[in-house]
Protein backbone atom coordinates (compact mmCIF):
# COMPACT_ATOMS: atom_id res chain seq x y z
CA UNK A 1 0.00 0.00 0.00
CA UNK A 2 1.22 3.54 -0.96
CA UNK A 3 2.49 6.17 1.36
CA UNK A 4 0.42 9.35 1.79
CA UNK A 5 2.08 12.30 0.98
CA UNK A 6 -0.50 14.59 1.20
CA UNK A 7 -3.83 15.26 3.53
CA UNK A 8 -5.66 17.94 2.69
CA UNK A 9 -8.01 17.55 5.79
CA UNK A 10 -11.56 19.69 6.15
CA UNK A 11 -9.66 22.77 4.85
CA UNK A 12 -11.74 25.85 4.57
CA UNK A 13 -10.69 29.33 3.02
CA UNK A 14 -12.74 32.59 3.08
CA UNK A 15 -11.81 35.44 1.92
CA UNK A 16 -14.28 37.98 2.93
CA UNK A 17 -17.28 35.85 4.31
CA UNK A 18 -16.71 34.20 0.41
CA UNK A 19 -15.73 30.44 0.91
CA UNK A 20 -13.03 29.42 -1.72
CA UNK A 21 -12.77 25.87 -0.32
CA UNK A 22 -15.51 24.94 1.46
CA UNK A 23 -14.76 21.85 3.77
CA UNK A 24 -12.16 19.94 1.12
CA UNK A 25 -10.52 16.76 1.48
CA UNK A 26 -7.99 16.09 -0.94
CA UNK A 27 -5.03 13.50 -0.85
CA UNK A 28 -2.43 12.08 -2.41
CA UNK A 29 -0.23 8.90 -2.20
CA UNK A 30 3.54 8.66 -2.93
CA UNK A 31 4.34 8.26 -6.73
CA UNK A 32 0.90 9.96 -8.38
CA UNK A 33 0.48 12.04 -11.25
CA UNK A 34 -2.67 13.58 -10.49
CA UNK A 35 -4.47 16.33 -12.70
CA UNK A 36 -6.53 18.90 -10.57
CA UNK A 37 -9.40 20.17 -12.99
CA UNK A 38 -12.98 22.51 -12.59
CA UNK A 39 -13.81 25.70 -14.11
CA UNK A 40 -12.48 29.12 -13.21
CA UNK A 41 -13.16 30.26 -9.77
CA UNK A 42 -13.55 26.37 -8.78
CA UNK A 43 -10.14 26.45 -6.16
CA UNK A 44 -8.05 24.99 -7.93
CA UNK A 45 -4.98 27.45 -7.32
CA UNK A 46 -6.00 28.07 -3.71
CA UNK A 47 -5.84 24.76 -3.37
CA UNK A 48 -1.77 24.84 -4.50
CA UNK A 49 -1.69 28.40 -2.25
CA UNK A 50 -2.82 26.24 1.14
CA UNK A 51 -0.47 22.98 -0.20
CA UNK A 52 2.41 25.33 -0.06
CA UNK A 53 1.51 28.14 2.63
CA UNK A 54 0.85 30.96 0.22
CA UNK A 55 -2.14 31.10 1.80
CA UNK A 56 -3.44 30.40 5.17
CA UNK A 57 -6.38 27.75 5.98
CA UNK A 58 -9.50 29.66 8.34
CA UNK A 59 -9.71 26.19 9.31
CA UNK A 60 -8.54 22.42 8.55
CA UNK A 61 -5.24 21.11 8.37
CA UNK A 62 -2.77 19.87 5.89
CA UNK A 63 -0.57 17.06 6.74
CA UNK A 64 2.64 15.94 4.86
CA UNK A 65 4.51 12.96 4.36
CA UNK A 66 1.99 10.97 6.33
CA UNK A 67 2.45 12.53 9.65
CA UNK A 68 3.83 16.01 9.25
CA UNK A 69 1.41 18.97 10.47
CA UNK A 70 2.54 22.13 8.08
CA UNK A 71 -0.93 23.87 8.36
CA UNK A 72 0.98 26.56 10.40
CA UNK A 73 4.67 26.22 8.45
CA UNK A 74 6.15 29.26 6.15
CA UNK A 75 6.18 28.50 2.76
CA UNK A 76 10.52 28.07 3.10
CA UNK A 77 9.89 25.42 5.54
CA UNK A 78 7.45 23.65 3.30
CA UNK A 79 10.04 24.23 0.09
CA UNK A 80 12.68 22.70 2.24
CA UNK A 81 10.48 19.71 3.29
CA UNK A 82 10.84 18.60 -0.52
CA UNK A 83 7.27 20.74 -1.74
CA UNK A 84 7.91 22.61 -5.06
CA UNK A 85 5.41 24.56 -7.38
CA UNK A 86 5.90 25.85 -10.64
CA UNK A 87 3.92 28.54 -11.83
CA UNK A 88 2.10 28.63 -15.01
CA UNK A 89 4.62 31.52 -16.61
CA UNK A 90 8.08 30.27 -16.78
CA UNK A 91 10.52 31.93 -14.86
CA UNK A 92 13.89 31.39 -16.00
CA UNK A 93 17.23 33.56 -15.13
CA UNK A 94 17.30 34.56 -18.98
CA UNK A 95 20.49 35.81 -18.89
CA UNK A 96 22.37 32.43 -18.02
CA UNK A 97 22.48 29.29 -20.16
CA UNK A 98 20.24 26.50 -19.77
CA UNK A 99 23.16 24.66 -17.72
CA UNK A 100 23.40 27.57 -15.52
CA UNK A 101 20.08 27.94 -14.90
CA UNK A 102 19.86 23.89 -13.64
CA UNK A 103 23.32 24.71 -11.54
CA UNK A 104 22.20 27.63 -9.85
CA UNK A 105 18.45 25.48 -8.87
CA UNK A 106 20.76 22.57 -7.53
CA UNK A 107 22.78 24.95 -5.29
CA UNK A 108 19.24 26.10 -3.82
CA UNK A 109 19.97 23.90 -1.02
CA UNK A 110 23.63 24.29 -0.13
CA UNK A 111 25.52 26.92 -1.25
CA UNK A 112 26.50 27.89 -5.46
CA UNK A 113 28.94 30.10 -4.29
CA UNK A 114 31.05 27.40 -3.03
CA UNK A 115 30.14 25.27 -6.37
CA UNK A 116 28.45 22.64 -6.71
CA UNK A 117 29.76 18.93 -5.52
CA UNK A 118 30.74 16.08 -8.49
CA UNK A 119 27.17 14.41 -7.26
CA UNK A 120 25.51 17.35 -7.69
CA UNK A 121 26.84 17.95 -11.26
CA UNK A 122 25.96 14.63 -12.24
CA UNK A 123 23.04 15.29 -11.22
CA UNK A 124 22.93 18.57 -13.11
CA UNK A 125 23.86 16.57 -16.14
CA UNK A 126 21.28 13.66 -15.92
CA UNK A 127 18.23 16.49 -15.23
CA UNK A 128 19.55 17.96 -18.58
CA UNK A 129 19.27 15.06 -20.61
CA UNK A 130 15.66 14.03 -18.85
CA UNK A 131 14.29 17.78 -20.44
CA UNK A 132 15.49 16.96 -23.67
CA UNK A 133 17.50 20.14 -24.11
CA UNK A 134 21.39 18.72 -24.26
CA UNK A 135 21.41 20.33 -27.04
CA UNK A 136 20.75 23.37 -25.90
CA UNK A 137 23.02 23.42 -23.15
CA UNK A 138 25.04 26.44 -23.57
CA UNK A 139 22.10 28.43 -24.99
CA UNK A 140 21.02 31.61 -23.13
CA UNK A 141 17.46 30.73 -21.36
CA UNK A 142 16.24 33.99 -22.61
CA UNK A 143 16.68 32.50 -26.24
CA UNK A 144 14.81 29.11 -25.41
CA UNK A 145 11.38 29.01 -27.08
CA UNK A 146 8.35 29.06 -24.33
CA UNK A 147 8.23 25.58 -24.06
CA UNK A 148 12.12 24.71 -23.74
CA UNK A 149 11.67 27.14 -21.02
CA UNK A 150 8.99 25.59 -19.30
CA UNK A 151 10.97 22.36 -19.56
CA UNK A 152 14.11 24.28 -17.94
CA UNK A 153 11.94 25.67 -14.86
CA UNK A 154 10.64 21.95 -14.54
CA UNK A 155 14.20 21.21 -14.68
CA UNK A 156 15.47 23.53 -12.35
CA UNK A 157 12.89 21.87 -9.56
CA UNK A 158 14.04 18.81 -10.33
CA UNK A 159 17.56 19.51 -9.20
CA UNK A 160 16.73 20.59 -5.69
CA UNK A 161 15.35 17.03 -5.11
CA UNK A 162 11.03 17.57 -4.69
CA UNK A 163 9.52 14.71 -3.03
CA UNK A 164 5.87 16.66 -4.11
CA UNK A 165 5.95 18.66 -7.78
CA UNK A 166 2.71 20.88 -7.83
CA UNK A 167 2.63 22.63 -11.61
CA UNK A 168 0.33 25.30 -13.01
CA UNK A 169 -1.03 24.80 -16.22
CA UNK A 170 2.52 23.47 -17.49
CA UNK A 171 1.49 22.85 -21.43
CA UNK A 172 -0.21 26.79 -22.02
CA UNK A 173 0.57 27.93 -25.06
CA UNK A 174 2.84 24.63 -25.95
CA UNK A 175 2.51 23.54 -29.73
CA UNK A 176 0.79 20.11 -29.94
CA UNK A 177 4.06 18.38 -30.15
CA UNK A 178 5.20 20.31 -27.08
CA UNK A 179 2.08 19.45 -25.26
CA UNK A 180 3.67 15.71 -25.86
CA UNK A 181 6.62 15.92 -25.01
CA UNK A 182 5.81 17.40 -21.76
CA UNK A 183 3.41 14.68 -20.88
CA UNK A 184 6.09 12.15 -21.89
CA UNK A 185 8.26 14.00 -19.10
CA UNK A 186 6.44 14.02 -16.19
CA UNK A 187 5.75 10.41 -16.72
CA UNK A 188 9.38 9.63 -16.71
CA UNK A 189 9.86 11.60 -13.13
CA UNK A 190 7.18 9.81 -10.95
CA UNK A 191 10.54 7.56 -9.86
CA UNK A 192 11.48 10.93 -8.38
CA UNK A 193 8.52 12.53 -7.06
CA UNK A 194 4.95 12.27 -6.80
CA UNK A 195 3.06 15.18 -8.96
CA UNK A 196 0.25 17.31 -9.17
CA UNK A 197 -1.12 19.04 -12.23
CA UNK A 198 -3.48 21.57 -12.79
CA UNK A 199 -4.77 21.91 -16.08
CA UNK A 200 -7.21 23.26 -18.86
CA UNK A 201 -6.12 21.20 -21.62
CA UNK A 202 -8.74 18.58 -21.80
CA UNK A 203 -6.85 16.77 -24.76
CA UNK A 204 -3.61 16.89 -23.10
CA UNK A 205 -5.49 15.57 -19.67
CA UNK A 206 -7.23 12.84 -21.41
CA UNK A 207 -3.87 11.45 -22.74
CA UNK A 208 -1.68 11.56 -19.64
CA UNK A 209 -3.75 11.27 -16.77
CA UNK A 210 -4.71 7.92 -14.72
CA UNK A 211 -6.58 9.51 -11.71
CA UNK A 212 -8.46 13.07 -12.14
CA UNK A 213 -10.04 15.11 -9.39
CA UNK A 214 -12.15 17.81 -10.52
CA UNK A 215 -13.39 20.70 -7.75
CA UNK A 216 -16.95 22.95 -8.50
CA UNK A 217 -16.98 25.90 -6.03
CA UNK A 218 -14.36 25.01 -3.37
CA UNK A 219 -15.20 21.60 -3.17
CA UNK A 220 -14.97 18.05 -4.51
CA UNK A 221 -17.15 17.18 -7.00
CA UNK A 222 -16.12 13.84 -8.62
CA UNK A 223 -12.74 12.04 -8.47
CA UNK A 224 -11.46 9.16 -10.50
CA UNK A 225 -10.07 7.56 -13.63
CA UNK A 226 -10.00 10.32 -16.42
CA UNK A 227 -12.56 7.80 -18.30
CA UNK A 228 -15.22 7.94 -15.68
CA UNK A 229 -14.88 11.47 -14.71
CA UNK A 230 -15.01 12.83 -17.92
CA UNK A 231 -18.48 10.66 -18.15
CA UNK A 232 -19.88 11.96 -15.37
CA UNK A 233 -23.39 13.75 -15.67
CA UNK A 234 -22.12 16.15 -12.68
CA UNK A 235 -18.66 17.04 -14.16
CA UNK A 236 -20.33 17.42 -18.00
CA UNK A 237 -23.04 20.01 -17.07
CA UNK A 238 -20.16 22.19 -14.37
CA UNK A 239 -17.10 21.77 -16.76
CA UNK A 240 -16.81 20.21 -19.78
CA UNK A 241 -20.59 20.94 -21.52
CA UNK A 242 -20.64 21.32 -24.98
CA UNK A 243 -17.34 20.81 -25.80
CA UNK A 244 -17.63 17.08 -24.43
CA UNK A 245 -20.52 16.88 -26.53
CA UNK A 246 -18.07 17.88 -29.64
CA UNK A 247 -15.18 15.27 -28.52
CA UNK A 248 -17.51 12.34 -27.78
Amino acid sequence: MEKRILDVQNVTVSFDGFKVLDDLNFSMDTGELRFLIGPNGAGKTTLLDIITGKTRASSGRVIYDGSQDITRRQEHHRVRLGISRKFQTPSVFGSLSVIGNLEAAAGFRTSYLRGLSSDAHDYVRMTLGKIGLNHRAHVLAGQLSHGEKQWLEIGMLLTQKPRLLLLDEPVAGMTHRERERTGELLQSILGECTVLVVEHDMVFVRQFASKVTVLHMGQLLCEGPVEAVQSDPRVIEVYLGRSHEKTA
